[in-house]
């Protein structure tokens, strides 16, 4: 599952300026997620008693969905400030491959774990093009287009959707008529929408509430900085781990 908030770059390593604050805001959500996949983890190996429907169970289902709200609008903040900081085209696709080399990585790890519901288009697929779309319109949209367009992007799966995008060549876009068959989904709408919403909340409080995300944090929350800024590492390597610790501790007979 996501992600997710994977930001390219730390908010402070764009700039003199620390953004300490939007790095513990990232990092939160990121052990939000490592606590939902790891209780996953141990639904999947069986370890968890009763075994739970993490695809049914509203308690599961909304907690993944506030997860992926959550990283994607952080992400839409740490646009905000990349922006602001004027961030130039290389060191943006710099980051932007990283994204999806671990993209690739994912896919090919799920194919392995998951043969028959792998993951094609998962959260880091869709914000590597999210990325790619905000980068281009944002400087060009006002906030005035992109806050009804945002609006749109939520709004629009809900209210209509086409056979045309059943395919696993169109469903990445968000509007089949039915979910895919696989482990993570995280497709352009509405997700798109909740990453402009990031966006335009982080423009308004870079002008008007600065320190808000700004500055820096006192020192017993300050490993949470550092975990918000190695977010995407955090990302490709906690579910490894989980992993590999359970499935070792059962063979050594722990559990």
């Amino acid at each position: 599952m996501i992600v997710t908030g994977i930001a390219p770059g730390s908010a402070r390593a764009l700039g003199t300026e620390r953004f300490d604050r939007l790095d513990v805001l990232r990092a939160l959500a990121i052990v939000w997620m490592a606590l939902f996949h790891f209780c996953f983890d141990l639904n999947h190996l069986r370890l968890l008693t009763p075994v739970q429907a993490f695809t049914l169970d509203p308690f599961w289902t909304m907690q993944r969905t506030c997860i992926v709200s959550l990283f994607l609008f952080f992400a839409g903040l740490s646009q905000a400030v990349a922006l602001g900081a004027g961030q130039g085209w290389p060191r943006f696709w710099k980051r932007w491959l990283q994204v999806v080399g671990c993209a690739v990585l994912v896919t090919a790890g799920s194919a392995l774990m998951f043969p028959q519901t792998y993951i094609t288009f998962g959260v880091l697929h869709g914000l590597a093009v999210m990325l790619v779309l905000t980068r281009l319109l944002a400087p060009v949209l006002g906030w005035r287009a992109m806050l009804p367009l945002a609006v749109l992007c939520i709004v629009l799966p809900r209210v209509w959707r086409h056979p045309f995008f059943d395919t696993p060549f169109t469903n990445w876009v968000g509007l089949s008529t039915h979910k895919p068959f696989t482990e993570d989904y995280v497709p352009l709408l509405p997700w798109l929408g909740v990453m402009w919403l990031g966006l335009l909340a982080g423009q308004w409080l870079l002008l008007h509430r600065r320190s808000w995300l700004a500055g820096g944090v006192p020192r017993a929350v300050r490993p949470l900085a550092v975990l918000g800024r190695w977010s995407l590492s955090f990302y490709m390597l906690h579910q490894p781990v989980f992993i590999g610790v359970l499935m070792g501790g059962r063979m050594l007979g722990w559990w």
